[in-house]
């Protein structure tokens, strides 16, 4: 998704928390060594114009410092794409020398960093927290773990839809109310702008291992999740009920074709820019606000880059690009798709201050301080008062259409073994972008790896 050379690497990251842990005395150890001192280590951007996490979190630890005397609040960011970011948050929660006080976690991992044991339920601290009661049950279900515990405070969510230039579709005679009803409607448009705009990309999907959970979400979810006789209703990856994980049927074969569909005919970006771990950063930072891509299968997300201040300000987004949901396979109810997730702020079983951590999160969490973070990344409200708040709503453009997808969303199934099953999506849809493998042997490669996911407790289609 985003350049790691010349970065900071884990070892070295590892090394400086460690040395800096050896001068401390016997009595302390990690991110307890201080009492007066909250540890924050969050995600961060690996596009150095792009600060809306570091800006945010500075002002929060203005605000909580001023107002807790003798308190310090330290943020420790971690500049690493998706896929490095948990490897590496993921090592510093072994061990009380290394862990933070406070993480951003995403919520696809959660159940699986609670069964690793690296995460605190945060239970105790809820049932004394007023402010609880105002975040929708969709967010409060995506921090549990299987146990019915909560291990984390959501900070938004997000969906997800079809982004497309206003511009290229006027070029190519494609209409400025797109709408599309099928998957053939979305194929046939990105065969339109081949045919009539030369030199741009008609359709961008992400796959493959390099952009991880990206590829699985982002592109393989929305599509399979649209599929079946009711437009996948029910969870077409994993079945509550008996508590296994589902084989691929037609729906999954149908969705990988669609991407084999976009990479077979020079849909979508040549496959080494598509296999680029940098690809999203593209997306945002140059196809799109460039006039270099038509149609992008994407987040809510984007617009945080073209903001003022983020480095690739772009204020005629709005004007230049319009918005479609993405449409259930054969256009059957509910006739649109959409997946979220999100993230929340997780207290590591390892902490050395988890109540000063918490005293953190509120601070966050104040409806005002919710309210300018949801604003600031482009996020989906998760505090029903923020949602309902008309200064909210009427923000950005963009933000009543994502959040009005909410209510045709999807979850994914988050429990301890997502984490591999993601991988062998990923691999599937990169054997298929490459050619490499036909979707039939893609999909059998996936029923092969999910039995090892799942220890064998799969559904055969």
């Amino acid at each position: 998704m985003r350049p790691t050379a010349t970065r900071p690497t884990l070892p070295a990251l590892l090394a400086l928390t460690l040395a800096a842990a050896g001068t401390l005395t016997a009595c302390g150890s990690g991110s307890g060594s201080d009492p007066d001192t909250v540890k924050v280590s969050f995600k961060q951007s690996t596009d150095n114009s792009i600060k809306v996490m570091d800006t945010y979190l500075a002002d929060i630890k203005k605000q909580f410092e001023k107002a807790n005397p003798g308190k310090k609040v330290e943020l420790v960011p971690i500049k690493a794409p998706d896929s490095e970011y948990y490897t590496k948050l993921q090592q510093m929660l072994r061990s009380p020398k290394t862990a933070p006080d406070l993480v951003y976690e995403d919520t696809f991992l959660i159940n699986s960093d609670i069964t690793s044991g690296y995460l605190k339920p945060l239970d105790p601290y809820l049932a004394k927290w007023q402010d609880w009661d105002k975040f929708i049950d969709t967010a409060k279900a995506a921090a549990q773990g299987e146990d019915g515990k909560t291990y984390g405070v959501p900070d938004g969510t997000d969906t997800r839809g079809l982004w497309f230039s206003k511009d290229i579709f006027k070029k190519a005679g494609l209409p400025a109310d797109w709408q599309p009803k099928t998957w053939d409607d979305v194929l046939d448009a990105a065969r339109t702008v081949k045919e009539k705009v030369p030199g741009v990309i008609p359709l961008n999907v992400y796959t493959g291992k390099p952009v991880g959970e990206a590829a699985t979400m982002q592109t393989f979810e929305m599509l399979l999740y649209g599929t079946g006789a009711s437009g996948g209703t029910s969870d077409p990856l994993y079945d509550k009920s008996a508590k296994k994980w589902i084989a691929g049927g037609q729906g999954f074969k149908d969705s990988l074709s669609f991407v084999e569909t976009v990479y077979k005919e020079k849909l979508g970006p040549d496959v080494s820019d598509a296999l680029d771990p940098n690809v999203m950063t593209r997306v945002r930072g140059e196809w799109l606000p460039k006039g270099k891509l038509a149609i992008a299968l994407d987040g809510s997300w984007l617009p945080q880059d073209w903001l003022p201040g983020s480095g690739h300000e772009w204020p005629e987004w709005s004007d230049e690009l319009g918005l479609a949901a993405m449409p259930t396979q054969n256009g059957q109810a509910p006739g649109k798709v959409s997946m979220s997730g999100g993230w929340t702020w997780s207290i590591p079983a390892k902490a050395g201050n988890p109540d000063l951590a918490f005293e953190f999160i509120k601070t966050m969490q104040t409806k005002a301080n919710a309210q300018k973070w949801y604003v600031a990344n482009s996020g989906i409200a998760v505090r029903k008062d923020v949602a309902d708040d008309p200064a909210y709503t009427d923000a950005q453009p963009g933000i009543k259409f994502f959040t009005d997808l909410v209510a045709s969303t999807h979850y994914r199934p988050a429990y301890p073994a997502y984490p591999k099953v993601s991988t062998a999506v990923q691999e599937a849809m990169e054997g298929v972008t490459t050619g490499d493998m036909s979707v039939a042997e893609a999909a059998k490669g996936y029923d092969e790896e999910l039995k090892s996911a799942a220890d064998g407790e799969v559904i055969e289609k």
